[in-house]
């Protein structure tokens, strides 16, 4: 029998291929490539978002965005970049910590004051209200529910179908931070039940199953002993879900190609998909995604590589 040579592609990139180029200059330290990637994406704040993001991470370990505002202090994509950067620094810490360990109020305090310049700097955007959102989780209390919401509605009037910007509402309202399972599954249903056709916004619901699975699976000793999850994938909420964010996400769009910034929401459908067992929505899911994938949210179910494979040949998926 001939071998199945199919080999999954994880670009942190999604694909991105001018991203790739720019965080390359991260590592000689050249920020001029940031300002041209960043000029040039323009007021695209899906692809900004997600170049935003990944830049954030790659500077996070360097001075390279320190260096760029040093030369241009008033830009406002180095201004920009720089909160995210901060907010990714704050993240990076809060995990060498480890879990429930509070980290020095005073450096999540310096990742929302460069979240705010940022915002006067660059008023249409609505990256930094991502990004001040995010950090807002790692206050030991949250945030007062009135300062959350203003945040909310400055990002809101500016993206209002962002999927990443409600992800992180979502992730605040997880069980792991500071609400709960019920509140945050009832913001995704929200958010999905507004959202156009063709908007990925639906697939909310499938990062909350995933976000619940997290929960469980950290509150057990082992993921063996976990209690109640043997249905978690496969019960009718969770197959109805799959199905309503097929349909209102990928069927209902005229234009079945996705963008590097969507690559994650669809992987997460896919395994969502996989894991349901819905063979007539998995196996197209699989074939759009082809050899791009994620390493979330595979990884909260397995070696990534292996996940991604075992179920193409599970739904006799053809490389």
């Amino acid at each position: 029998m001939a071998r199945d040579r199919f080999t999954p592609e994880f670009d942190p990139d999604c694909g991105d291929f001018p991203l790739t180029s720019a965080r390359q200059d991260i590592v000689i330290g050249r920020w001029q490539g940031l300002r041209e990637l960043l000029r040039a994406t323009g007021p695209d704040w899906l692809s900004r978002g997600h170049r935003v993001r990944m830049l954030a991470q790659a500077c996070a370990g360097s001075s390279t965005v320190e260096s760029w505002l040093a030369a241009e202090p008033h830009n406002g994509d180095a201004l920009v970049l720089r909160a995210a950067t901060e907010t990714a620094r704050a993240f990076n810490l809060a995990i060498a910590a480890g879990r429930g360990v509070p980290i020095d109020q005073r450096r999540v305090d310096a990742a929302v004051m460069a979240c705010l310049q940022a915002s006067e700097a660059f008023l249409d955007d609505p990256t930094p209200w991502i990004s001040l959102i995010s950090v807002a989780r790692l206050y030991p209390a949250g945030v007062r529910r009135q300062e959350l919401g203003r945040w909310w509605d400055e990002l809101h009037g500016r993206d209002p179908y962002s999927v990443e910007g409600h992800l992180q509402v979502l992730h605040y309202y997880s069980a792991r931070w500071h609400g709960s399972n019920g509140l945050m599954y009832d913001f995704a249903r929200d958010a999905a039940g507004v959202a156009p056709p063709g908007s990925a916004l639906p697939v909310l619901v499938q990062y909350a199953r995933v976000e619940e699975y997290r929960t469980a699976t950290d509150a057990a000793e082992d993921r063996r002993t976990s209690v109640g999850l043997g249905q978690h994938w496969k019960n009718d909420g969770a197959i109805s879900d799959v199905r309503r964010t097929w349909q209102r996400w990928i069927v209902g769009r005229a234009d079945h190609s996705v963008t590097p910034g969507e690559l994650r929401d669809l992987n997460y459908l896919t395994h969502a998909a996989c894991h349901a067992g819905l063979a007539e929505v998995a196996v197209p899911l699989l074939q759009l995604l082809d050899r791009r994938g994620t390493r979330t949210p595979w990884s909260y179910t397995g070696e990534p590589e292996q996940e991604f494979t075992k179920w193409r040949k599970e739904f006799r998926v053809r490389a």
